[in-house]
């Protein structure tokens, strides 16, 4: 081939020469046995979850009743018949408010999410099946069995997703062959991204770009399937169901058409916008003649805000270390047994408007462990193949007792820090409360992150904890605080207990 003349088309089958091994078990799995895609099964499992968890609802509230008012008459038989007949009304309005459909178009939808759609659709519609029966005189539910309903709908329905999600995910029909246009800085940090949470059900197939940029050792098992012009072939190839748009610092080449050409088949195109690392999760959508236009809320919290906040740390703070307390003097008990005195570990932290405090944890390492980080320094996660050594974090830390090792994997060596909420050094959700000597690597724009109290759990915690290298992390922490709301603080909490369960980052 002569210097310089165009690349050969590559035809799509020779495309799975440079498919790894995930994506080629994928394939052969689904040519072997036809399966739906994502989208197809989890609604189906959503919609049998709703009916299941209604009807659940419905009988429990009946005995209910029955118990409350042994002697009252109720038409139970024409009560049932009517309820059976609102149910296609109960899965449309789930479909209208969106409870069948995010699953499919956002990789980190979760149930979580669902539970304010859950909570409204169900307290709506309670109360039409109330002014329905007053107004048609047909039936005359009691306000306790409407009331159990209810609770007991939003919990069922909660309930029975979470689990249909639970098995939706152990299929091949949920993981989506996914595709990332742009193999440059951006597209490298939305790869490693993925790849640290398996629960997205994303296989990343590889990259498409212009050219051949050298790749982090993270993601080097991925290839670069071609150029962008060769992106429909690539994904018909590798039946990719999720095509990620990365901007790059290259001119633009037409990557407008390149989306634009996507619509002919069947993929969710995600587009990474520039400026994302200002994006938080609440960021709004609104339009100017049909220009869309990002809105970012104001750097500021209200003292309503602050208020709130607090209230709600006080609150939980207070009543966790009532019922926590036997599981207190267990843990107490095992660590002296264990490796002896101290019970308690405190180390100077960082806070709020930089303001140091001592942090107040169970000790999970052995006495003087601090005196011997420098010895240790080959151990850090962080800095293998020239990476970011800022932060220390070593899965096999010799200075970890056995009980140690137990309660960092379970995360009970943070319970302690309910004393730091209740006394104002700390807050439930928060940025990470950083050591000094990390701290001190935060500066400008970053020291942002301390507009809010540290926070025994945060966007680190559930996100991946321990893998997280330094620098993301600060930005995790600027955008929660430059976003916060009430909402986000829940869900964060709500998004910490499974993570409690899982040993990913827990070292």
């Amino acid at each position: 081939m002569a210097v310089g003349a165009p690349e050969p088309e590559r035809e799509p089958e020779s495309l799975l020469a440079r498919a790894n091994e995930p994506t080629l078990r994928i394939l052969e799995h689904r040519r072997k046995d036809w399966t739906r895609r994502r989208g197809w099964i989890v609604r189906r499992a959503l919609l049998a979850a709703d009916v299941l968890g209604l009807l659940a609802a419905f009988l429990l509230a009946e005995l209910v009743g029955r118990q409350g008012s042994p002697g009252g008459h109720v038409d139970v038989e024409l009560e049932a018949a009517l309820f059976l007949a609102t149910l296609p009304v109960w899965v449309v309005a789930a479909k209208l408010y969106g409870l069948y459909d995010r699953d499919e178009e956002r990789t980190d939808h979760s149930t979580v999410d669902d539970v304010p759609g859950i909570f409204h659709l169900v307290t709506v519609g309670v109360w039409l099946l109330l002014f329905a029966g007053w107004l048609t005189s047909s039936i005359n539910p009691d306000l306790l069995k409407l009331t159990t309903f209810w609770a007991l709908a939003i919990a069922f329905v909660t309930l029975g997703r979470a689990l249909a999600r639970a098995g939706c995910r152990r299929t091949v029909s949920y993981v989506q062959n996914a595709i990332i246009v742009g193999a440059d800085d951006v597209g490298q940090l939305a790869a490693r991204k993925l790849l640290r949470h398996p629960e997205y059900g994303i296989n990343l197939v590889g990259f498409v770009d212009a050219g051949r940029p050298a790749l982090h050792p993270e993601i080097a098992h991925l290839a670069v399937l071609g150029r962008p012009d060769q992106l429909l072939d690539a994904v018909g190839a590798f039946d990719v169901e999720r095509v990620l748009i990365a901007f790059s610092d290259r001119p633009d080449d037409g990557t407008l058409d390149l989306v634009r050409s996507l619509k002919s088949v069947d993929v969710q195109v995600d587009v990474v916008p520039h400026l994302f690392e200002l994006v938080s999760s609440n960021a709004g959508i609104h339009t100017i003649e049909g220009l869309p236009l990002v809105s970012l809320p104001p750097l500021r919290l209200s003292p309503s805000s602050r208020l709130l906040k607090r209230a709600l740390d006080v609150g939980v703070a207070a009543a966790g270390l009532v019922l926590l307390s036997p599981a207190f003097a267990a843990v107490a008990v095992a660590i002296l047994v264990d490796s002896g005195r101290p019970v308690f570990f405190r180390q100077v932290r960082m806070g709020a408007r930089d303001r140091t405090f001592r942090i107040v944890k169970f000790r999970t390492m052995t006495p003087g462990a601090e005196g011997r980080r420098d010895e240790l320094a080959h151990l850090n996660t962080h800095a293998r193949n020239g990476g970011d050594d800022r932060m220390f974090k070593a899965k096999d830390d010799p200075r970890v007792t056995r009980v140690g090792r137990f309660l960092r994997r379970t995360s009970l060596d943070e319970l302690p820090q309910l004393w730091n909420v209740l006394r104002g050094d700390m807050s439930l959700v928060g940025p990470r409360p950083l050591p000094l000597e990390e701290d001190r690597h935060v500066g400008s724009w970053a020291r942002r992150r301390l507009d809010l109290r540290p926070g025994i759990t945060g966007p680190w915690q559930v996100l991946g904890r321990s893998e997280i290298p330094f620098e993301e992390m600060v930005k995790l922490d600027y955008l929660y605080v430059t976003g916060w709301t009430l909402g986000s603080d829940l869900k964060l909490l709500a998004r910490t207990i499974p993570v409690l369960f899982s040993v990913r980052g827990a070292y």
